[in-house]
């Protein structure tokens, strides 16, 4: 872009740090997990017609972004897949617009310590109605449905149905922030950034996201369709069972997917 407009690359990364700046600063504005009782009656309609699922306040997920290695011996920033990257927690609305973006985590965290470590966690706490959507990595709440890991009855299969095409939403937003802003593109390399850096530029580009949904674009416009990866199942202790959660999750297919 500097080439393009003429500037030296100094100024041209003096830009970049002063735009990310400014957007990180509007974030609060921009992205807000609203828990106003009209916009949540609202917030469940919306979430009923994807796939029929109730009380779905978002969806929930965790995503890596590539970085280049930090200079120190800091191994926590390498992930599961071996290679650096920050973690991203998302929760998005049916439309794709992020209610929450937590973008700061070492990718060497597991999804459930990220989750157990964020602002987002301690709001949850405080829910007394409706639940976000998380995939086989998290474990099952009371404000946080999972699947089936072993349905039998045509009922668990149908919630389990319901429930991978309600949080598809998260994933499908996430491809699309990353196909609109290529820095954040995996495949065509990654970000050059310290850590922190590489953190502010990934909050940025979510603000820029809902600016653009707010401002009438459509989420999923430059989707990518690359095919989804299946998420290895959480292996949980018999003592960090939920059974008040267990309990609400039969309650919700026995009613709504029998």
């Amino acid at each position: 872009m500097g080439d393009t407009i003429g500037i030296s690359q100094a100024s041209m990364s003096r830009c970049v740090s002063n735009v990310t700046k400014a957007l990180v600063e509007k974030a609060p504005q921009f992205i807000t997990f609203n828990r106003d009782p009209s916009s949540k009656d609202q917030t469940f309609q919306e979430f009923l017609k994807v796939e029929g699922f109730p009380g779905v306040l978002g969806v929930l997920d965790c995503v890596q972004v590539a970085i280049k290695a930090p200079n120190s011996e800091d191994s926590s920033y390498v992930n599961k897949k071996g290679f650096h990257s920050v973690g991203c927690q998302l929760v998005c609305d049916s439309r794709g617009l992020l209610l929450s973006a937590e973008t700061h985590w070492p990718g060497g965290l597991k999804d459930t310590e990220v989750l157990e470590r964020s602002a987002l966690y301690k709001q949850l706490q405080e829910i007394s109605e409706g639940w976000l959507l998380g995939d086989r990595r998290y474990p099952l709440r009371k404000w946080l449905m999972t699947p089936v890991d072993c349905p039998e009855s045509p009922a668990e299969f149908r919630y389990n149905l319901a429930h991978t095409a309600t949080h598809e939403i998260v994933d499908r937003t996430f491809r699309a922030i990353q196909t609109r802003f290529k820095c954040l593109d995996g495949t065509k390399g990654y970000l050059q950034y310290s850590p922190e850096r590489s953190s502010s530029i990934l909050l940025a580009c979510c603000v820029l996201h809902n600016a653009s949904l707010q401002s009438g674009l459509d989420a999923w416009t430059l989707e990518r369709t690359d095919p989804l990866e299946q998420p290895e199942s959480l292996e949980q202790r018999p003592e960090d069972r939920d059974s008040q959660a267990e309990d609400l999750r039969k309650q919700l297919i026995l009613k709504h997917f029998s």
